[in-house]
């Protein structure tokens, strides 16, 4: 593969393997997950058991919850928002901002994440193929999605053009992930592909790095522990992020 150093393929990695050698004909496709973000506190439904207050995550994060209870959806959100807002980016968002410094738009950053730690850690090109969370748009009608952190615990927000209900944008259960064909055509041109703190479980996220070895790409995972994809790897580097991602590049 040009411009990056081949190692010997290994299924169980560890954290102080060589760093990945990016050069310059090289384009690097980094796919984050919620690993990445709960090392700054951010919680996620898999730490409360897939529940939150007893309500089941397809109650507050699906077409169908939404229709049932857009009050109870909001107040999740309001929450999750609330939250974002108390926490910092780690020194893996840095670390990856920092590449992009370096490599430019050679660097494509996908996140499963819908917080803003990637941009508020610095990263200007971040694609959020679940949504935003500080952004909502109107079910009712094309405006497009708008940044808005408000928190609305009671009341439902209207659209102020036609008066359908606004809604967090986020990709839902059931819901197809924003912008596939610009992803898949990214995945296309790269040269190395690295999830960082995915469980490998979410599709099709988890199935972008079979693409991505049937493109012949060498392919890295970091995280704590293997995904359940990790067969797909030609490494897993074991640690989390903030342990690994600020030396796992060189550029």
């Amino acid at each position: 593969m040009p411009g990056a150093t081949l190692m010997a393929m290994s299924r169980v990695g560890r954290a102080d393997f060589q760093p990945i050698e990016v050069g310059a004909n090289d384009r690097v496709f980094v796919l984050t997950g919620a690993g990445i973000s709960a090392e700054s506190g951010i919680a996620t439904f898999r730490d409360a058991g897939g529940l939150w207050e007893k309500h089941r995550v397809e109650d507050v994060a699906s077409p169908e919850g939404w229709r049932k209870d857009p009050k109870l959806v909001w107040r999740f959100y309001s929450l999750r928002r609330a939250q974002a807002l108390t926490v910092e980016p780690n020194a893996a968002h840095i670390a990856l901002a920092k590449l992009e410094r370096a490599i430019g738009d050679r660097l494509f950053l996908c996140t499963q994440n819908v917080d803003p730690l990637h941009e508020r850690g610095g990263s200007e090109r971040v694609l959020h193929m679940h949504g935003e969370l500080m952004k909502s748009r109107c079910s009712g009608c094309a405006r497009a999605p708008f940044t808005d952190d408000k928190s609305y615990p009671d009341a439902l927000p209207v659209c102020d053009r036609c008066g359908g209900a606004i809604r967090p944008h986020i990709c839902w259960f059931g819901e197809i992930p924003f912008d596939m064909e610009v992803i898949g055509d990214a995945l296309r041109r790269s040269t190395v592909f690295v999830t960082i703190g995915s469980s490998g479980a979410v599709y099709p996220a988890a199935g972008f790095v079979r693409a991505a070895r049937s493109f012949g790409q060498r392919t890295i995972y970091v995280g704590p522990e293997e995904p359940e994809n990790a067969s797909a790897f030609d490494e897993c580097r074991l640690g989390t992020a903030t342990q690994v991602v600020p030396s796992l590049f060189s550029a």
